[in-house]
Order: structure tokens, then sequence, then C-alpha cells
């Protein structure tokens, strides 16, 4: 019986901390983005992080903003070290219009454009929706939704609507098929993919292209820790994933790289799925679920 061939590993360059990698490989051009400027939520760590490492790699300068100012300082000052581009750390919270405006005005004062948005801030956690509290539920549609929004308008408003430019929104597979645990979350991310389509429609005569991608389980994230990614990879339930892996933090930041870039120009209200086709084989496993709620219960 002939030995099953070893698959090729295509997938990028990556590290599981929020640092800077050591070596990279460009898919594109260098200076794809050259001299452009981009505004990033929730871009001190995780997925925000490596997409703010890979922008600036093909020559964007950036904004990250959030509301941990310390966190964002030292993101800041890896990703110039390591990038010679400009980043610059803002506090905001995306709850809050006044501040995303006032962190808008700052940019455009410090460098007299933004020509991409990347509404990556969000929140989440597993519970079940009996466990969940009217607050808490409140709170991630006003973070992951109002936020996108609040921040998307504000931008459009004070530069986009004049100029033109790219918005790539961060969701999430959850709400494709409903699954336990996640209703805050599923609901929140799939009102985002419908912002994403009007929005596309209402602004596209302004020049303004608006995206999304929906990233599936990515390791070396906050997500992938709370949402039980290490259990499911120890399980072997990658294995029903087509690809039969997690993604990885660059493979997301090049997909927002494509959206945001000239290389999409004529791609807007897409919604581009990035998960290995997770979704459409994995099993919508509530008692595995359930069961990982009821273990940690135990324990507290």
């Amino acid at each position: 019986m002939a030995e099953k061939p070893q698959l090729v590993n295509n997938s990028p360059e990556d590290i599981e901390t929020d640092e800077c990698m050591s070596t990279y490989t460009h898919i594109y051009s260098p200076d794809l983005l050259i001299d452009q400027v981009a505004f990033i939520t929730g871009g001190g760590s995780g997925i925000g992080f490596r997409i703010a490492e890979i922008l600036m790699r093909h020559g964007c300068d950036t904004v990250i903003a959030s509301r941990n100012l310390e966190k964002l300082t030292e993101a800041a000052k890896k990703l110039s070290s390591t990038t010679g581009r400009r980043c610059l750390p803002f506090t905001m919270d995306v709850r809050q219009p006044e501040t995303i405006s006032a962190a808008v005005d700052e940019t455009l004062k410090t460098f007299g454009r933004v020509d991409i948005l990347i509404n990556n801030a969000a929140g989440n956690f597993l519970c079940p929706a009996t466990s969940l509290s009217f607050n808490a539920f409140k709170t991630v549609m006003e973070i992951d939704t109002m936020g996108t929004f609040n921040t998307s308008k504000v931008i459009y408003d004070k530069w986009f609507k004049d100029h033109g430019g790219s918005i790539v929104n961060i969701s999430a597979t959850l709400g494709y098929r409903g699954q336990a645990l996640q209703v805050h979350a599923g609901s929140a991310k799939a009102a985002n993919d419908a912002m994403t389509r009007h929005l596309a429609v209402e602004w596209g005569p302004s020049g303004v292209r608006v995206n999304t991608v929906a990233p599936g389980p990515i390791s070396g994230t906050e997500g992938y820790r709370r949402l039980g990614g290490s259990l499911a990879e120890s399980v072997g339930a990658f294995r029903s994933i087509p690809l039969q892996r997690a993604g990885n933090k660059t493979e997301m930041a090049h997909a927002v790289l494509f959206l945001a870039s000239r290389a999409a120009s004529y791609v807007t209200g897409a919604i581009l799925v990035a998960d290995g086709g997770a979704w459409l084989t994995s099993a919508n496993d509530v008692e595995r679920l359930l069961g990982i709620i009821s273990s940690r219960s135990a324990k507290l």
C-alpha cells in the first residue's frame, strides 16, 4: 500500500505571542500600501496586532486604538521598531463616539489622512443564554456592533465621504449555524455582516469599500484561549476542518491586507470567510460545549 503523501504546509510565518515576527515573506509588493494610513481598533494584541504589523510591512503607517494605553504604547514601540513605519497609540472606547472623534482628529492632525479602517475591537466569552445577564449581552452588542458602527461613521464623516477609503470589519462564523454559549457574540457578528452590506451600498458612491473577514479558530489569540481552542486541538476536533488545523494571525492579516488594498479595488459588501472550511464541516457539538461550562463551574 502506498504511503499517504505528506501535505505541504503553506501557512505563513506567525508566532503565538503579541510580538513582531523575526522573519516575514511578502506575498504582495512591500510597497502595496506605501504611505497610506490605517486606523485599527483593538490593535494592541492578537489579530489586531498582527494586522498592524503586516500592513506596516507593506508601507502603511498605523494608529492602534483601544482603552488600554499601556498595552498600546508597548505594542506601538514594537511595531515601529520592527517595520520602520510610524505607529501611534490612542486611547478610546468604541462605545463612546466622542472618544473616537478625538482619536480621529489626532490622527488627521498627525498624518493628514486615513485610508483604511479596521474594525477589530470585540468582546467574547462562553456563556449559556440562561446564565447570560442582560448587561453582558448589551455590553457585547455595544462593543462589537455599536463600536463598529460608531467608528465607521466617525471616520466616514470626518474623511471618507470626501476622499474615499476602505473599511474591513473583523467578524466570525458563529451565527452561520447557531452555536451553544455564543448567542451574544453570534448576534453581534451577524449584525455586523448585515452592516457591511448596508454600508457598502450607501457609501460606495463616495468611493468607500466595506468588506468583512470572518476568521475561524485562530491560534495565539485571546479568543482561541477563551473559547476552548486548545482543548479542541488536544482532542483532535480540528480533524473535521477540511484544512485540518487552526489558522494563524498572519493568515487573517493577509486576508485583511487583500481587502484593504487596491488588489481588491472592485470588491465591496463581501464577507470573506477565512476558517479553513470549518463552518462547512465541523460538528456543532452542543454537548461538548455545555460540558466545558459544567467543568469550569465545578472548579469555581
